[in-house]
């Protein structure tokens, strides 16, 4: 059995790390890079970089500050926001990623997900997904709707519908993030995740909602999910990656451990 990802989430806006709550009220919490360091020294494994405001904003990710994050680590790095070809997608990688995250764009413009696949693997692809709950329609028969710029613009597509077309696309990853749980605390958007990870054969990492590791421990089991997405509970140093996998092991769920 592979090892369980534990995975922080840095949220960057102008250039700071930042934290909201259901993609509202950011307030800025401190230095992306110094939080990327900590995070890595504590036995992350892999961390996520998302420039929150370049979609909506219509620009270019902060690309140094992406390269000063890649120089301080040496794990797994994916970065989104802004990403809307395959130059931004070469970018990022020679910044120091080895994945790209792309959510917005690929709405947009799904070629960029086949395009990012042939030109950098599946590996490097991954498919960002926010996600809202919503009434149950024909338009939308799993009641999850993609949601995109951040949180702004609901486009009538059905996320498992979307999960599924992405891997056909050539998609090798999903982060999977409820709208709904983001920041809340209480927990992970366990129904969303298991639908996605029982319907796609890539790994499927579950964000929004993480507030205690045993939020991790359902996630990771009843959710069927690969890996778990964390911002609130380490960004307010209320726990530990340490922490986390500590009780993750002893709850018999299989993750790496540095000591």
């Amino acid at each position: 059995m592979l090892s369980k990802r534990i995975i922080p989430c840095l949220d960057v806006r102008d250039g700071k790390l930042t934290k909201g709550i259901k993609f509202k009220g950011n307030v800025d919490i401190g230095d992306p890079v110094e939080a990327a360091r900590q995070y890595y020294e504590q036995g992350a494994d892999e961390i996520v970089f998302y420039d929150i405001t370049a979609s909506s904003d219509k620009r270019d990710i902060m690309i140094d500050v992406v390269r000063r994050v890649a120089e301080t680590i040496f794990i797994p790095f994916s970065v989104g926001g802004g990403i809307r070809n395959l130059e931004d997608m070469r970018n990022v990688i020679l910044a120091g990623a080895e994945k790209v995250s792309v959510n917005s764009a690929a709405v947009d413009n799904p070629k960029i997900i086949t395009e990012g696949a042939k030109a950098f693997g599946s590996q490097c692809v991954v498919l960002g997904m926010d996600v809202k709950q919503v009434e149950v329609s024909e338009k939308i028969p799993s009641g999850y709707e993609i949601v995109i710029h951040g949180g702004r613009i609901y486009t009538g597509i059905d996320a498992l519908w979307w999960a599924k077309e992405a891997v056909n696309l050539g998609a090798g990853e999903i982060c999977l993030n409820s709208i709904d749980a983001d920041g809340m605390q209480t927990g992970y958007e366990l129904n969303l995740t298991k639908m996605i990870s029982e319907n796609v054969h890539i790994p499927v990492i579950a964000s929004g909602g993480a507030g205690k590791p045993e939020d991790l421990a359902r996630v990771l089991t009843q959710g069927k999910a690969d890996a778990a997405l964390i911002a609130s509970m380490v960004h307010y140093r209320t726990y530990t990656i340490e922490n986390i996998k500590q009780y993750l092991s002893k709850q018999d769920i299989k993750v790496r451990m540095l000591w």
